[in-house]
């Protein structure tokens, strides 16, 4: 009934119950229970939002109490931001936390974006921008224009201009059609010579976007030596490097910050979905003070004063680092991968690679001749728990 009803009166643009027609009733810890009393292990989580489950008890009571003290505050200072804010730069490496500010944003991932591209190009007064093949940064008109994805773009006109895209660290699919034997990371060396070479026909941009996991992409981790390279190219030219942590951060791979795997520092980072820990929406930029031009009222935003969020996202920060949380999110990662392996080992007709970084996990099945096998993956989503 539910699911009719909203056919009737929601947009065509709904998504999620298109493929699981199921309509929610309610959550508790790992478990969603739909209209009908059927209950379901909730892989999606509302898209990697809520970290600690549905229902945390001490993240509800956080949220619980601040209601009764205040929900909204527009920018004002307050004491649920304070501590939020103390808590969340003690997340980054000291030397970098020394020099971060903050900038709270609208509610949503892609408002971070749209919020570390403008603080980029005002402070190097440059207007280019350089994404990734794969990559996927959100659905505004700017956010669309540096996705790899042409789909949601599609008769939609004047997007964002200026935006350059290069090849990533895709080695299981070389986008330059190497391997990684006769690779030599062919992929950073390609963006070096176009952003140095004096004829490479890209302007020296504001930023270069980068996500350190592509999750839309296809769960996509990018190998360590590119990461590095891309960062000491960016920092040799004097180019911001922006890492695009709405997905992989606050935990979701094992470490806070996906970035930290790779032992390098950026310049911006955006975060959202599970920075509260319990789906309350919020956003924000974490940026070197270098880059703080913006002029006054350069970025606002109504919501950007969610005291529920900032209460939640302070007890889910304590809760991180009192129960250890992401040494589980390490252990869990390491069993799933152990598991999807032995699950794909042996004689098939198809070949498999299993990608894992923590909770970010992924299978991409292709053909013996390696062409991609999209029906097989959609056949394995689609077959019951248990089935050959």
């Amino acid at each position: 009934m539910l699911l009719d009803r909203q056919g009737e009166r929601e947009s065509a643009a709904r998504s999620y119950p298109r493929r699981l027609p199921i309509a929610i009733r309610r959550g508790s810890g790992s478990l969603v229970e739909d209209e009908d009393g059927n209950v379901f292990i909730d892989f999606l989580t509302g898209a990697g939002v809520m970290a600690l489950g549905h229902g945390h008890p001490e993240l509800v009571d956080a949220v619980r109490e601040q209601a009764g003290l205040l929900t909204h505050a527009l920018d004002f200072p307050t004491p649920a931001k304070d501590e939020f804010t103390g808590l969340l730069l003690g997340t980054l490496p000291p030397g970098m936390a020394e020099r971060t500010r903050v900038h709270f944003c609208g509610p949503t991932g892609v408002n971070g974006i749209e919020a570390a591209i403008k603080l980029c190009k005002k402070a190097t007064g440059r207007d280019e921008i350089v994404v990734f093949h794969g990559g996927f940064h959100g659905m505004s008109h700017a956010a669309m224009a540096m996705s790899g994805d042409p789909g949601p773009r599609r008769g939609i006109g004047n997007t964002m201009p200026g935006v350059h895209f290069y090849p990533f660290s895709y080695c299981y699919r070389c986008p330059l059609g190497l391997t990684p034997d006769r690779c030599g990371t062919n992929c950073a060396d390609y963006l070096e010579r176009a952003l140095t070479d004096t004829h490479g026909g890209t302007t020296k941009p504001a930023a270069v976007v980068l996500e350190l996991v592509q999750g839309e992409g296809g769960m996509i981790p990018a190998t360590p030596e590119f990461v590095r390279r891309v960062r000491e190219l960016t920092a040799r030219l004097d180019i911001p490097l922006v890492v695009d942590e709405v997905q992989t951060g606050c935990g979701r791979t094992g470490r806070f910050y996906a970035f930290e795997e790779h032992g390098i520092e950026p310049d911006v980072v955006v975060l959202s979905k599970m920075l509260s820990g319990i789906g309350m929406p919020i956003s924000v930029v974490l940026f070197d003070e270098r880059l703080d031009r913006m002029d006054v009222g350069g970025h606002t935003g109504t919501f950007r004063g969610n005291q529920l969020a900032f209460a939640a996202g302070a007890a889910y920060l304590r809760i991180l680092v009192r129960d250890r949380v992401l040494d589980n999110v390490r252990a869990r990662g390491a069993q799933a991968l152990a598991g999807l392996r032995d699950a794909v080992a042996g004689p098939a007709p198809f070949r498999a690679d299993v990608r894992v970084a923590g909770l970010m996990i992924g299978v991409e099945f292709s053909r013996p001749t390696g062409e991609p096998w999209p029906e097989l993956a959609t056949a394995v989503q689609a077959a019951p728990c248990g089935a050959g």
